[in-house]
């Protein structure tokens, strides 16, 4: 659990470095378009869970992939994990924004009890395993992870508010692709 909690720490440090940073190591091109976090239409209801749920979602895969670069050498799985956090740090705040502009606090009371989300027990097992062992349950878990965040995020794509709804887009669209990558790195 100190693990968890020293690479979530990690990872806001991180996302603060990257944050001031004036070039990035990542191409995210094609979400350059929703990185700007002001909201300008009401949010409904559905936006707003959507944003709660998808926020400790997205916090997790941060997590397990800072996992990834403490325990596997895997060249691929890294950089994967490097992609993951970047972009999903990056959008945390984006998420947060929306809260923070409808006037609404982040209540994850639910976020074990979405799809995906793995359990502490999987956790665990994956803390406590290094290199292909480690692969082959990250990348497992990360799909199944991935997969979840598909679902949710095709709630929300025929949201009045075109920035939820480009948003949830853009989920769909990476989350798939990295979601094929993952399949094809198991093998």
């Amino acid at each position: 659990m100190r693990r968890i909690i020293a690479l979530s720490l990690a990872a806001t440090a991180l996302f603060g470095l990257t944050a001031c940073s004036t070039s990035a190591t990542v191409d995210h091109s094609g979400h350059s378009d929703h990185t700007t976090p002001a909201a300008t239409a009401d949010f409904s209801s559905a936006d707003l869970m959507f944003a709660q749920m998808m926020i400790p979602h997205h916090q997790q895969a941060v997590d397990i992939s800072f996992m990834a670069l403490a325990n596997t050498q895997n060249a691929d799985v890294r950089t994967l994990a490097e992609s993951i956090i970047t972009h999903q740090s990056s959008e945390i705040v984006i998420l947060k924004s929306w809260l923070d502009a409808a006037g609404v606090k982040l209540d994850d009371s639910h976020s074990m009890h979405m799809q995906g989300m793995l359990t502490d027990a999987q956790l665990a097992e994956l803390e406590a395993v290094k290199d292909a062992e480690f692969d082959a349950l990250w990348l497992s878990g990360m799909i199944m992870h991935h997969e979840g965040a598909v679902v949710m995020a095709e709630d929300v794509t025929d949201s009045a508010n075109e920035e939820v709804s480009h948003f949830a887009s853009h989920v769909i669209e990476d989350q798939t692709a990295e979601i094929a990558k993952m399949k094809d790195l198991l093998g």
